[in-house]
């Protein structure tokens, strides 16, 4: 009781002054402190206990509590000595108080940042012991430490081993889908769970709208979100984002309109999803509404973010002056998201100027980023600078930096298939390249002229005057319109920005193809149908 009410101290008295205490006595005053905030006062009970016992053996309950403070306080030589005493103890083979405590060690070990000896610790339980607990921790110690490959690989071993996945389960592999594009995955999951009879909880439903914003579904993230029984803001914030990055500012606004008037307050997040969503799709005074709506509320003050969208938002206007105002109006020291915002409308519109100035600030608070570089000597070669293009490539080479090849993968039937420039690896290589020549000679009897020279991402510096035609993401786009049916859209991922020339293809195999086409670029997403992009041609 006197735990329970955060009464520390006189919990402690009656504690002390008990004539006899057993493993539930201890395990209960260790747990009150795990749950206070006092994790290493209860290892130091959990010592005290021991050798009280004259080192004898401790009761399971007990021990459980110890390795939740192990975790709590973040000590991995504290979990590691009790494993020890586990082991020597012999208690994970003890039946139901087995399971616990190898579920407590599996997640010790996760959130102590060694998800290798996790492992070990699920490896060596018995199949009785691998709960959907213990599935569930060893899953989310991969995803926590990023390794979305392993966590993949063992939610198969898990489907197949027979055991019903839960909400937690979902919402976990979700993360993993997202990152990995997953979407008929995350769909028969979907299905699945549905089929058990389980409801999804709300950071499930959540996590789902996210995941197909974030993979252009927005027909079905929509669905998703009108169907929850519960919403908070971080799923209002999912879809007005999603709608947002997709280039559909003006249906953005209108769920912000609404989320609005169902008395719900907007946070950071959602004021900074809606200027995004301004900025991709140029709704230049709904921006300035909305960033003075911000500024009007002491709560929610514009930070750096929220400045870097307004003057993206101006840029890509061509008003160049207020976005160039807006960094050196701002509160605080620029960031480089400023003046990134501002490089790129330098860029777009070239004011050789402006983007020489950004990118010197650029270069100066991140000299190692080599996109930095890239933009910048795109810029060069582009206003016929060549001496200038030159001093750039010179200060990459003496700096030890380089512009690697990129990479663009689209997935059919389940199966990712990687493309490099002029790549020549592919099974289907002949066929690929026959299908990118027949397209090119289309599009240019359609009225494509390639654009201007630019430094192109999959092109090292040192070889521009090689052929453009065989870009990563074209030969995707080829292989996929050779491997799926003759209705579907094409998603293409690659991990660099599309250069001008790439862009302005694609619009042309859409006019051609009728079929649409899905870029997730290095910037944004870019919706290509029958000859137009939703970023309109600013990215």
């Amino acid at each position: 009781m006197y735990l329970s009410c955060g009464m520390l101290g006189e919990a402690r008295r009656v504690f002390e002054g008990m004539p006899e205490r057993n493993g539930v006595t201890w395990g209960i005053m260790m747990g009150g402190l795990v749950d206070r905030g006092r994790p290493r006062a209860a290892l130091a009970l959990f010592r005290e206990m021991r050798a009280e016992a004259g080192g004898g053996e401790a009761r399971p309950r007990a021990v459980v509590v110890a390795v939740r403070a192990a975790t709590a306080s973040g000590s991995l030589r504290a979990g590691r000595q009790l494993h020890s005493c586990v082991v020597k103890m012999g208690l994970c083979d003890d039946g139901e108080s087995g399971r616990y405590l190898s579920c407590a060690l599996l997640d010790m070990y996760s959130k102590c940042g060694r998800v290798d000896l996790a492992w070990r610790v699920f490896d060596a339980m018995m199949p009785y012991q691998r709960t959907i607990v213990a599935w569930n921790s060893m899953l989310a110690g991969y995803v926590l430490h990023g390794h979305s490959e392993e966590a993949l690989e063992l939610y198969h071993e898990m489907c197949r081993s027979g055991v019903a996945m839960d909400q937690f389960t979902f919402s976990t592999m979700l993360g993993v889908f997202a990152r990995l594009g997953l979407l008929e995955h995350a769909k028969q999951a979907h299905a699945g769970l549905i089929q058990t009879g389980l409801p999804l909880d709300i950071v499930g439903n959540t996590a789902l709208v996210d995941l197909y914003c974030k993979w252009g579904r927005m027909e079905d993230a929509r669905n998703v979100f009108e169907r929850m029984p519960k919403r908070n803001l971080i799923s209002w914030n999912a879809l007005i984002a999603g709608y947002g990055y997709h280039g559909m500012g003006d249906i953005a606004i209108e769920m912000f309109e609404r989320l609005i008037a169902e008395g719900i307050a907007p946070n950071h997040v959602t004021f900074l999803a809606v200027l995004n969503a301004c900025r991709f799709s140029g709704l230049v005074d709904k921006g300035k509404r909305t960033f003075q709506l911000m500024a009007q509320n002491p709560k929610t003050k514009p930070r750096a973010m929220h400045y870097a969208c307004v003057i993206e938002l101006f840029g890509r206007e061509g008003l160049l002056d207020e976005a160039y105002s807006m960094i050196r109006r701002a509160p605080f020291t620029p960031t480089a998201n400023m003046w990134g915002a501002l490089l790129t409308a330098s860029r777009v519109h070239k004011n050789m100027h402006l983007a020489k100035l950004a990118a010197e600030q650029l270069l100066a608070m991140e000299p190692e980023k080599i996109n930095n570089y890239a933009v910048l000597l795109n810029l060069y070669i582009s206003s016929g600078r060549q001496d200038d293009a030159c001093k750039v490539i010179e200060t990459l080479k003496k700096k030890g930096l380089c512009i690697s090849n990129a990479c663009s993968w689209v997935t059919v039937k389940k199966k990712d298939h990687r493309f490099f420039f002029e790549d020549s690896l592919h099974p289907q290589c002949a066929e690929i390249y026959r299908k990118l020549d027949a397209l090119m000679k289309e599009v240019k009897e359609a009225g494509y002229v390639a654009e201007e020279n630019e430094l192109l991402p999959d092109v090292h510096p040192d070889e521009q005057n090689i052929s453009r035609a065989y870009h990563s993401e074209r030969l995707a786009i080829a292989f996929g319109l050779i491997s799926t049916s003759p209705c579907a859209p094409l998603r293409i991922t690659q991990s660099h920005r599309l250069c001008r020339d790439c862009h302005k293809i694609i619009k042309f195999f859409t006019k051609v193809t009728k079929r649409e086409i899905v870029v997730r670029d290095g910037s944004r997403f870019h919706h290509f149908k029958l000859g137009i992009c939703s970023c309109g041609d600013y990215w």
